[in-house]
């Protein structure tokens, strides 16, 4: 058996960045973001099982439950993460190339 925290760490190390690959740089429309959230929280709910309830019921992990493992960290905020990563090499290297210019 597998403990939560490294399934959790194969995730936001091959799945999310598989899945985003790109993302940075194109448009996320609201149906696009609303499949990768839905992808995500298929693959959370199939990585972290169901939850056993106190009188013995098992039911599937809430969003509310499955955000909560991941830290609030989901993937369209990874995608906003990458895109500002993005952005400031573009403004990196644009600044450098403007340096170049003067000298």
């Amino acid at each position: 058996m597998v403990c939560k925290k490294s399934k959790l760490r194969l995730y936001c190390s091959i799945v999310r960045p598989t899945v985003t690959y790109g993302c940075e740089v194109g448009g996320l429309k609201g149906t696009v973001k609303n499949k990768l959230m839905v992808f995500e929280r298929k693959v959370l709910r199939r990585n972290f099982g169901p939850t056993k309830e106190r009188d013995g019921t098992w039911r599937i992990k809430t969003s509310d439950e499955l955000d909560e493992l991941i830290r609030h960290k989901n993937i369209i905020n990874h995608i906003k993460a990458q895109r500002l990563s993005w952005f400031g090499h573009l403004r990196r290297m644009k600044e450098e190339r403007m340096v170049k210019k003067s000298i």
